[in-house]
């Protein structure tokens, strides 16, 4: 118990250390790359989520997915990739090649598509090389650029509210 509580605090450090070094270059580049942090017990229909990017003429084999399973969350084929909170260690060790290969891509946007306060959601979404990210959580807003503050469950009203802010940024046609 109290080692977890610990590992959690020092994991906590890790991601406040990477939220403050990151570097904001704003950039009137169009989105062509989409990377999307989805936690399973929240959102499970990710096809609705591609078909909303496909809708901004992004090619669907430039959006990556990568899914955290809670531990009620069964394995399931239809994911790529997945982390759970297992995959953590202490100061920000990341045990899941997945996840380390996510985080270290170059998307030019990054959604965080999660509403709860999570540590290994919070952690991906901090550590991600993204140029801009966009989320739901309102917990920290130091980790997102941009946030849509509604429930996952709507995701046409997402997808709407996305597109009218990209098309203000000039980030798509």
């Amino acid at each position: 118990m109290f080692i977890k509580f610990f590992k959690n605090r020092s994991n906590r450090k890790f991601i406040k250390r990477a939220i403050e070094s990151r570097e904001q270059l704003i950039q009137n580049k169009k989105i062509e790359t989409v990377g999307v942090i989805l936690s399973m017990n929240e959102f499970k229909d990710h096809d609705k989520l591609i078909n909303i990017l496909k809708g901004y003429g992004i090619n669907e084999n430039k959006i990556k997915f990568i899914t955290f399973l809670s531990e009620v969350d069964t394995k399931s084929n239809h994911w790529d990739s997945y982390f759970e909170s297992k995959d953590f260690g202490w100061n920000g060790v990341v045990n899941n090649i997945d996840l380390q290969d996510f985080v270290d891509s170059k998307f030019d946007a990054l959604i965080s598509y999660y509403k709860k306060d999570n540590l290994q959601l919070n952690y991906a979404t901090a550590c991600s090389k993204a140029t801009f990210k966009i989320g739901l959580s309102n917990y920290d807003q130091n980790l997102n650029d941009f946030i849509i503050d509604l429930n996952p469950n709507f995701i046409d009203i997402f997808g709407k509210e996305l597109e009218k802010y990209l098309k203000g940024l000039n980030k798509i046609d």
